[in-house]
């Protein structure tokens, strides 16, 4: 496959390239003011661009909306099968919306993409497509150089896709799908062995457990 000026060319065939914008709607994250906002188990529950991890929603902290507020935001709730990237910041990570996070509200820093009809397969597929390296690059290289850099959903629009046939585009999704799974994994095996060591090196380090023990 070879890019030029953001152009795909040479497609198999069955393949189409359309842009994202024929694909999908993109709504902002609202924004939030202090008060209106929670921590703990209270209110609806608030992605925040950090806990987008390898194309899955991965919150480390609980964070939310009071309940008041949040009903007055139902045009931003999210569905199972959105897709979520960041506009500003870390700009192009993204992730996929599960059932989990149904109901649930985004950071205004977010850009919530919505098939114009549902499409799990195609979601997936989009997932493991907007987080590969030419996508990737293709946004990077729109996105604006200021104090904190920026993509705007006109740009984002503009991202040329690339679809397979369905039967493709569902495979191609569970691959990736199946080992950012894996990746996961094995991030939190050694998040919890760091942790772990750092503990026992406290524990020895201090006289408070033998090395024999």
């Amino acid at each position: 496959m070879t890019w030029e000026n953001g152009q795909a060319h040479a497609l198999r065939p069955g393949w189409r390239r359309l842009f994202l914008k024929e694909l999908c709607s993109f709504q902002v994250g609202p924004h939030l003011r202090t008060e209106e906002r929670t921590e703990g188990q209270d209110g609806v529950p608030l992605v925040l661009p950090r806990d987008l991890v390898h194309q899955r929603i991965s919150p480390t902290e609980r964070v939310g909306v009071v309940p008041e507020k949040a009903r007055a935001l139902s045009r931003h709730l999210l569905r199972a099968g959105d897709l979520l990237i960041v506009r500003t910041g870390s700009v192009g990570r993204c992730a996929l919306v599960t059932e989990k996070q149904a109901g649930w509200l985004c950071h205004a820093n977010l850009v919530r993409l919505r098939l114009d009809r549902p499409d799990p397969s195609l979601a997936a597929y989009l997932a493991g497509y907007l987080s590969a390296g030419f996508a990737q690059d293709w946004i990077h290289q729109r996105t604006v150089s200021s104090v904190i850099p920026s993509v705007s959903t006109r740009e984002l629009g503009g991202l040329p896709v690339l679809l397979p046939p369905t039967a493709e585009q569902k495979a191609i999704g569970e691959t990736l799908a199946a080992l950012d799974e894996k990746v996961r994994v094995h991030t939190e095996i050694a998040r919890a062995t760091g942790e772990y060591r750092a503990l026992l090196a406290d524990l020895l380090m201090t006289g408070a457990l033998g090395s024999e023990e």
